[in-house]
């Protein structure tokens, strides 16, 4: 799915017009702000832990270049072959030179939306490498012929009834919307790739600069068996993912599980530090490492925005913003969605492209009051709007509207006119209908304007008060 200014403004359009999609969205994004409030409540010291964590994230980001030198040499120290890709165009090389040397004709991946951005999936099948997804969730989605829906629950837009029926289109399967059937059904399909895998390809949750060491969380075992079973593992790794040390390590892993499904600790925690073939007799014989840029250096320029890249991909915003819950993921039009998705789309795809993005939200704050990492993403989203105004990347009918208003804020006798005439006109619009604002009234109702207004209801007061 290619995003245009344009198909932005589709996608939601189509979105709100889903029923089914935006209340398998709403009932899922409940239950996850559910749980991870209750979680919350139990730990006194929960909001220690996200200034603990965002001054951790804080010290890397400002001193990336230091960090990542220093993973690079740990890493190398521990026999994983370290590559760098500039963009998604060289990872993706990177990627397809290590499957043709090692003559690769399977590839099993876990959750990653780093390959997600740098659209590996179709570049492996484009060379005839079958590659599958894992994940429950990715697997749905793949089959689907779709990107993830949610940083963390890939096919949340979709109900069990839909599943089924996908199921039994793709797979040829008899129909069941049992949550267990269909488990079973992906889990027999899903164990003979992992058995017959060349490579095994992964994100990277957290690269830990003090080890070379990678960390990979995860609930379903299925990272682990994409890690240990195929002859070679790469894993792509975003630059922004390292992390100090292994003492550090505690912290996120205390506040992430809790933040994206309402865990107290996730069901696995990999810590992979090399190859173990030669050393145990299994496992992977090569482990490759690839540090993605793709834009990140240019966002780490910017010092009013380079906070963005403390995020931890755990969809805690996601999950309690309001205009997430009504559209869904897909309606943002690129892989990574909701508050942290309308920051990140202008940064990495630029203010044309990405223009419609910072206005997908009500800046209500719930997202920076829910983010493990304290990121502040509203006054990010004003930023980022402003820019796009300055720029003119604005619709010209928001940019006439405002010019206009400007204008009569700084002659008093035209605003009162302009501010006195709609209350008259008002007065010929029967009760219970809208003010005829063209554009607004189509799918919302503007309120009706106060008989007095503001200026005489402000001078009676007064005139009261003495």
């Amino acid at each position: 799915m290619k995003t245009t200014p344009l198909r932005i403004k589709k996608y939601v359009k189509q979105s709100l017009q889903n029923d089914l999609m935006r209340a398998a969205v709403r009932k899922a994004t409940a239950i996850a702000v559910e749980k991870r409030q209750k979680l919350v409540d139990e730990i006194p010291y929960w909001e220690i832990l996200r200034k603990k964590n965002h001054s951790y994230k804080r010290e890397v980001i400002e001193n990336l270049d230091r960090y990542l030198l220093r993973f690079e040499s740990e890493c190398k120290k521990n026999n994983f072959q370290v590559h760098w890709a500039i963009d998604s165009e060289e990872a993706r090389r990177i990627v397809l030179k290590i499957a043709k040397e090692n003559n690769v004709k399977k590839v099993v991946k876990s959750k990653s939306l780093t390959t997600e951005e740098i659209h590996l999936n179709s570049a492996l099948i484009e060379e005839g490498i079958e590659t599958i997804e894992t994940d429950l969730g990715e697997y749905i989605v793949q089959l689907e012929g779709r990107t993830p829906s949610h940083l963390t629950m890939p096919a949340l837009h979709l109900s069990r009834q839909d599943i089924g029926r996908l199921f039994s289109e793709k797979l040829g399967v008899d129909y069941t919307d049992d949550p267990s059937g269909l488990l079973s059904i992906a889990r027999k399909r899903l164990r003979g790739h992992f058995l017959t895998a060349d490579m095994g390809i992964t994100g990277v949750n957290f690269g830990i600069a003090e080890t070379g060491a990678l960390c990979i969380i995860e609930n379903e075992a299925n990272a682990h068996l994409t890690v240990y079973l195929p002859r070679i593992h790469v894993a792509i790794m975003g630059i922004e993912k390292v992390i100090p040390s292994t003492k550090s390590l505690p912290y996120f892993l205390k506040v992430l599980p809790v933040s994206a499904t309402g865990q107290k600790c996730s069901t696995y925690v990999n810590i992979i530090g090399g190859p173990t073939q030669n050393k145990f007799k299994e496992g992977p014989g090569q482990v490759h490492v690839i540090l993605l840029d793709n834009g990140r250096s240019k966002i780490l320029k910017d010092p009013e925005l380079r906070e963005s890249l403390f995020c931890i991909r755990c969809g805690a915003c996601l999950n309690i913003c309001p205009v997430y819950q009504q559209i869904g993921g897909h309606a943002y039009g690129w892989v990574y969605m909701g508050p942290i998705g309308c920051v990140l789309i202008p940064q990495y795809l630029g203010l044309s492209e990405g223009k419609y993005a910072p206005f997908l939200s009500s800046l209500c704050y719930a997202c920076y009051k829910n983010c493990p990492v304290q990121i502040e993403i509203p006054n990010h989203l004003l930023k980022l709007r402003n820019r796009i105004v300055k720029a003119k990347k604005s619709m010209l009918l928001e940019r006439i509207f405002i010019a206009l208003w400007a204008y009569l804020i700084r002659h008093p006798k035209l605003y009162r006119f302009a501010t006195w005439f709609p209350g008259r006109v008002q007065l010929l619009i029967p009760k219970g209908r809208s003010f005829p604002v063209p554009g607004y009234i189509k799918e919302r109702s503007i309120g009706r304007f106060d008989s007095k207004g503001f200026r005489k209801r402000y001078y009676d007061l007064l005139k009261e008060s003495r």
